[in-house]
C-alpha cells in the first residue's frame, strides 16, 4: 500500500513540477493551493462528523419519543 501511495505521490511531483515550469512558478507554489484545499476539506469533514452525531443523537431521542408514546 504504501508503495502505491510513493508511486502516485511520485507522479503527482512530477506533474506538478512540469506544470510549474511551463506556466512559470515553482511546484511548491502549486502545492500550497493544493494544502489549502486539503485542510479546508479536513475542516468540512470535522463538521460534517459533529453534525451527523448530532442528527444520530436526535434520531435516537424521538425513536424513545415515539416508543412511549405508543406504550400509552
Amino acid at each position: 500500500m504504501r508503495c502505491v501511495w510513493l508511486v502516485n505521490y511520485g507522479l503527482e511531483w512530477k506533474a506538478t513540477s512540469s506544470i510549474a515550469a511551463n506556466i512559470g512558478c515553482t511546484a511548491e507554489a502549486l502545492g500550497a493551493d493544493k494544502k489549502a484545499k486539503i485542510k479546508a476539506l479536513e475542516r468540512e469533514v470535522k463538521e460534517l462528523g459533529r453534525a451527523n452525531e448530532i442528527l444520530r443523537k436526535a434520531s435516537a431521542y424521538f425513536a424513545m419519543a415515539e416508543l412511549d408514546r405508543r406504550e400509552k
